[in-house]
């Protein structure tokens, strides 16, 4: 089959029934334990040997623009250019960078900057004098201030400021030749792209990462997720909403705090039609430590970098946490950002960004967690069906092959539908 038709087909029907040939590993050859992760990975779901893909990189969890192109994607290509219909998903394993850097300014970008940037230091400090002056006229304010952001957006525009982006969504990515940096690349197999944009882009593949404060629990996201899905996963569902209205005629097009709002609350009515339990807050507060046990699915929000541990998980949970930079760090034992507590808390599978990727850059909660609730898609399909964008700040840690609700589904196809209802359709 070829792989633009398998993203074709993913995008517009139910699962392909993803399996272990279609996954290809990479490791880091500089780290141990990275070759240890991946070659349990192969043995526990039988992927074939040769699946296994090596690189020289870095050790740490950032890697340069530079070294990602020259030492991850021309040797991952390489390695690849005989099997790229094989290769559906890439999992990226333990020792493996997280991050990618920003793109660097060209010399003649680096020129410009340097004739901007006095120009646009006084330009905030006009800004900052006509704040302080209570005569000063608004229009002369709002000139002031148009002046200072155009120059800041050519100063971003020029510095690449947004052009790191997370290793796994750059992947998605991997055949193409060339594309916008700065920012995002909307993800055609996102379930409402177009099919005109479809046709009109290149092969993308799904990428899913085994990581953690440690080896063990890297290890332990395909122990938990191989015996649930024996008998498929059970257990409450926890959804830590805040209480923000949405309005389909206000000026949130679905895509900002009470759009995501909103999704949380339709994804808790998704489920109170199954056997699962639902609790749903809806108050502005988080919920507190302890607050709930045997949860089998959790999304909530929004305590930036302040993991809490409200939630008891049973194995095999899968949840995550909306907030900003909650995977800058996967491996820190010591960061309490949400990613890395909720894999030592014993999920088994969570997603985060490595930096700020905007409310836009997660996935809406109705929409991943009921397409997982289908059984008809695995983790990583779920997660490429719900998320917008590729080349930017979201990984998903777990099991790419992971399907909890195999055995048991919760929903139908027909229950998933964009959320939240009302909002706009962004996608090309």
């Amino acid at each position: 089959m070829r792989l633009s038709l398998f993203v074709s087909l993913l995008a517009t029907a139910p699962s392909l029934a993803l399996e272990p040939k279609d996954v290809f590993v990479v490791a880091n050859k500089n780290v141990p334990a990275s070759q240890e992760v991946a070659d349990y990975y192969l043995a526990k779901r039988n992927v074939p040997k040769d699946h296994l893909i090596p690189l020289d990189l870095p050790a740490g969890e950032d890697i340069s623009r530079a070294d990602y192109d020259a030492k991850f994607v021309a040797p991952l290509r390489a390695a690849l250019k005989d099997r790229k219909t094989d290769a559906k998903v890439i999992l990226t394993v333990y020792g493996v960078p997280l991050r990618v850097g920003v793109q660097l300014p060209t010399l003649d970008e680096k020129a410009e900057l340097d004739k901007l940037t006095p120009a646009l230091n006084l330009a905030r400090k006009a800004v900052a004098e006509r704040e302080k002056d209570k005569a000063t006229d608004p229009k002369d304010l709002a000139a002031a201030r148009t002046k200072r952001d155009t120059l800041d957006r050519r100063r971003r525009a020029l510095s690449h400021d947004e052009s790191y982006a997370c290793v796994d969504s750059e992947l998605m990515l991997l055949w193409w030749d060339a594309y916008p940096l700065d920012r995002w690349v909307m993800n055609p197999l996102y379930f409402q792209a177009s099919e005109k944009y479809r046709a009109a882009t290149k092969p993308v593949v799904l990428t899913a990462r085994l990581d953690g404060p440690s080896v063990e629990i890297a290890k332990r996201l395909v122990d938990d997720a191989i015996a649930v899905e024996a008998q498929g996963l059970r257990g409450a569902v926890v959804v830590d909403a805040r209480g923000n209205r949405f309005d389909p005629k206000g000026s949130d097009d679905g895509y900002g705090y009470s759009g995501y709002d909103e999704s949380m609350r339709e994804m808790a009515k998704l489920f109170e039609k199954t056997d699962l339990p639902v609790t749903l807050d809806d108050k502005s507060e988080l919920l507190p430590p302890g607050s709930a046990k045997g949860v089998a699915l959790y999304c909530g929000w929004y305590s930036v970098g302040n993991f809490v541990d409200t939630c008891e998980f049973v194995p095999g949970a899968v949840a995550w946490h909306l907030a900003s930079s909650e995977a800058v760090t996967l491996r820190d034992p010591k960061s309490k950002s949400w990613c890395p507590n909720l894999l030592k808390k014993g999920v088994a599978a969570t997603l985060g960004p490595v930096g700020e990727p905007y409310t836009i850059g997660f996935p809406k909660p109705a929409e991943f967690f009921g397409f997982l609730g289908t059984g008809e898609y695995t983790l990583v399909e779920s997660y490429a069906r719900s998320s917008l964008f590729c080349s930017w700040m979201t990984v998903l840690v777990g099991d790419p092959l992971y399907n909890p609700f195999a055995k048991n589904p919760k929903l139908k196809l027909a229950d998933v539908v964009p959320s939240p209802k009302g909002g706009k359709n962004v996608a090309p």
